[in-house]
């Protein structure tokens, strides 16, 4: 049996055959390709990550296969999905996975799995077992377009042991560079003139020769790209020579670059990296570095924070990392390389170097902004887009690690269909798949549905990791169904008089209730001329709760009967409308009650003066009872007379006073008097009735002024001989009040010593013609007011002679009262201000 392998790209599938023929090579048949090796060393190739290159295996001796297991395993393709490696080798099975390791699916590991029970001589079956002691590794494998392409060699330094002669024409090794645009013009230089490298970038001898030193170094350069790889020949001998006298560029050469003997290349690191560190990622080389010269490291992760990541062989130029990196922490290291003298002092540099850290899968996708709750509205056609869901993922956002796709696990309800909806794997959009029929909120268990939705990354492959989230989507109901009252006719009954609800509609309707296409809105379109009638929507039942607004009549209407229609708040949708069900007849019946007498006019008023006689006539009052078919007899009483000032005649109504009529009693308000009187008729039991009757009073001259203040201070010694201000006050109404006059009854002493001056209608000025001694004197003052007849009152004012000294008011002599005379003016004419 042969060996079969099969390499599951996108567009096509290679078919690969290799014959169990010992130390022969075989022909490899494929649909596009076409290689050669022995069986033992494709597998060789394959376990220990050596170099597929331009889709030809590289066969190497086999004293180097252990030597280089870092070594890449390089595609030509970009786009690999996945790829299974199955081997069948007699009845030993290896099973060989390639492992994703880059969301672009260019940087991949190799896992093996395999039987132990395979047979087969010693030989073979030790040689299969030192390949089988690698399957607890996972090698890193990198496309040579890893992530974009890297112009440049994609090895950089070669090792080989110093030969005994480099034969003519024997390739030494294969270079591989591209400038990632074709490689159009590629042109090779190599340090020593003894060497070339062909078209396919094989090294080899012009002539047989021994010596060409301990390094090779071969230039390669296209109009868009150019670099270098070192040659170590383990065992050469120094000869003369630089890089510089060695590479002659043209002057006019397309690539403009900077010399310089230090030559670097980005570093390409994968994240997560295990035990053991430190571990060599890449190499500085300077070709012209002078004898004990170093070389130095600088930069964020060596001598900046995160210091100590990075560290360099001063005397080889190996860089090596000192612990597992994080690209999400970062992603990019920007490195300086230099060379040194003993002393410190830089020789050349520095030159940057960049590493970059490789993405691993090793993030899950988060849905972030949840909760997630869409709407959509039930009868919507298929494809209605509800919501959008929307994943976050860590890693590089440029590689398939972050590249997610979506799908719904799990639908809750399955009902009617396991499939209501659809999410787009890449955008997330959920829609609606189901035709609008379906999407009937009304015929649906539960108008929410709750959606499993699933991010996986990797663009959905099974190796992809995932997150999941809930969405919750609500059908929203549309006004689809009308709605109809529960009967046509409703009965009502209602005493007359009575106002408030008499009867509540019932209507049905299918739609939500927590929705205005639920909520009923009723009119009352016939049968209410009067506006005796109001309805008015129940929120919590919807039910129309008819109320009488304004009392209703028996004697005039025993019945009514109110045509209503219901609608929806919100409108209906266009195939849909109200139909008979929607209007509703009620019929309501008014019940006879005793009603009590109704006084004519109400409020009853009448004017008369204060002060009238006692037994006065003031008016007779009128009640007529609304049941007029009852024929019933009226009594009246008194019912609220606050002065007690009134008397009803209780068979005639007739109202006399038993008190005198007072304009200035507390109990009269604005002039008017305030009194209720009650009619009682006969019914059983009698019914009560309350007029008012409100009194305008008229003024007159019954009351006489007064003043105030009425005790004054001076001094004994004053210079300014006013005394007071006084203001005069009348209970009366104008005429009965001001203008008034002031004026000295008499004066006790026998010389006139007081003087009373008018200042205003209200008020006059009270001085003295001389000071005197200090004393109390009293002043009998009268004021009269313009009341015809006036009415006049004469009142003492008391005046206070007191000692004034050193600014000190002493009136003890005088009555002990303490009260500056200039107090008292400024009081009066404050008072005079008001007025």
């Amino acid at each position: 049996m042969g060996l079969l392998l099969w390499f599951h790209l996108p567009m096509t599938t290679l078919l690969i055959k290799v014959w169990p023929m010992k130390g022969t090579r075989r022909r490899l048949e494929g649909r596009k390709d076409k290689m050669e090796l022995s069986t033992f060393e494709f597998l060789i190739h394959i376990l220990m990550g050596h170099r597929l290159q331009k889709k030809k295996f590289l066969p190497l001796p086999m004293s180097r296969l252990f030597c280089d297991t870092c070594h890449c395993y390089d595609f030509a393709s970009s786009s690999i999905k996945r790829t299974l490696v199955l081997l069948a080798l007699w009845t030993f099975e290896l099973r060989l996975e390639l492992i994703p390791w880059s969301s672009n699916y260019q940087a991949f590991g190799l896992r093996l799995k395999y039987t132990t029970d395979f047979p087969g001589s010693p030989a073979f079956r030790w040689q299969i077992m030192g390949l089988l002691s690698l399957h607890d590794h996972v090698l890193l494998l990198t496309s040579a377009e890893d992530l974009d392409c890297t112009p440049g060699f994609q090895q950089k330094v070669f090792h080989i042991n110093q030969p005994a002669q480099f034969i003519e024409d024997q390739a030494i090794l294969n270079l591989t560079f591209s400038d990632c645009k074709g490689n159009n013009k590629l042109h090779y230089e190599v340090s020593s003139p003894y060497f070339k490298v062909n078209d396919d970038g094989s090294l080899v001898a012009l002539k047989n020769i021994t010596a060409v030193g301990k390094t090779l170094f071969v230039h390669a350069r296209t109009p868009h790209a150019e670099d270098m790889a070192e040659l170590v020949i383990v065992g050469g001998k120094d000869i003369q020579g630089s890089l510089q006298d060695i590479f002659k560029f043209a002057r006019t050469s397309p690539v403009p670059r900077q010399k310089r003997s230090i030559v670097v290349s980005p570093i390409l690191i994968p994240e997560n990296q295990r035990q053991p560190f430190p571990r060599d990622v890449g190499k500085v080389v300077d070709s012209d570095r002078p004898e004990g010269s170093k070389f130095r490291l600088t930069g964020k992760g060596v001598d900046q924070e995160p210091k100590g990541i990075f560290r360099i062989n001063e005397n080889t130029g190996s860089v090596s990392v000192t612990q597992t990196l994080d690209r999400e922490m970062i992603a990019t290291y920007q490195l300086f390389v230099e060379t040194t003298d003993v002393n410190g002092k830089t020789l050349e540099g520095p030159v940057p170097l960049e590493v970059i850290v490789i993405d691993q899968n090793d993030n899950r996708p988060i849905f972030r902004e949840g909760p997630y709750v869409g709407h959509v509205m039930e009868g919507s056609p298929t494809g209605t887009t509800v919501m959008r869901m929307t994943a976050f993922d860590a890693d590089d956002p440029a590689t398939d690690n972050a590249l997610l796709r979506y799908n719904i696990r799990q639908q809750t309800p399955d009902k009617p269909s396991p499939n209501m909806f659809y999410i787009d794997p890449e955008k997330g959009d959920i829609v609606t798949v189901v035709s609008p029929a379906l999407l009937d909120r009304e015929t649906l268990e539960n108008p929410k549905y709750e959606l499993i939705i699933e991010a996986q990354d990797m663009a959905g492959l099974d190796v992809g990791l995932t997150g999941t989230a809930t969405a919750t989507i609500m059908i929203d109901d549309k006004n689809d169904h009308s709605p109809k009252f529960t009967k046509k006719e409703f009965q009502a009954t209602v005493e007359e008089g009575a106002v408030g609800v008499i009867v509540n509609l019932t209507v049905e309707d299918k739609d939500d209730p927590a929705t205005g296409a639920w909520r009923a809105a009723y009119t009352i379109i016939n049968g209410n001329p009067g506006q005796s009638f109001e309805i008015h929507t129940n929120p919590q039942t919807n039910e129309g709760m008819l109320s009488v607004v304004k009392p209703l009549d028996y004697e005039i209407s025993a019945f009514h009967t109110l045509l209503i229609k219901v609608e929806n708040e919100d409108p209906l949708v266009p195939d849909v409308s109200y139909g008979p069900s929607s209007t509703a007849t009620v019929h309501i019946t008014v019940l006879d009650v005793n009603e009590g007498p109704v006084f004519y006019p109400d409020p009853m008023t009448v004017t008369r003066q204060e002060n009238i006689s006692v037994g006065s006539v003031l008016l007779t009052v009128n009640a007529t009872d609304p049941d007029s078919l009852q024929h019933q007899t009226i009594r009246y009483s008194v019912y609220k007379d606050p002065a007690g000032w009134l008397n009803i005649n209780p068979i005639n109504g007739t109202v006399d006073t038993m008190a005198v009529l007072d304009r200035e009693s507390p109990f009269v308000h604005n002039s008017v008097y305030t009194a209720l009187f009650l009619a009682i008729d006969s019914g059983n039991p009698p019914a009560t009735g309350t007029g008012t009757l409100l009194i305008t009073l008229e003024d007159v001259n019954d009351n006489a002024p007064f003043i105030y203040p009425t005790v004054a201070e001076v001094c004994d010694d004053a210079k300014n001989l006013s005394v007071v201000i006084l203001g005069a006050s009348d209970k009366d109404l104008h005429p009965n009040t001001d203008p008034f006059k002031f004026e000295i009854h008499k004066q006790a002493v026998p010389d006139k010593v007081w003087k009373v001056s008018k200042i205003n209608n209200t008020h006059a000025l009270v001085s003295l013609l001389q000071n005197l001694n200090k004393a109390n004197y009293h002043l009998p003052i009268m004021v009269t007011d313009s009341g015809k007849p006036p009415m006049t009152n004469i009142t003492d004012l008391r005046v206070q002679v007191c000692s004034c000294k050193n600014s000190k008011v002493d009136c003890n002599a005088a009555g002990a009262l303490h009260l500056s005379m200039t107090s008292l003016l400024l009081v009066s004419l404050f008072t005079l201000a008001c007025l």
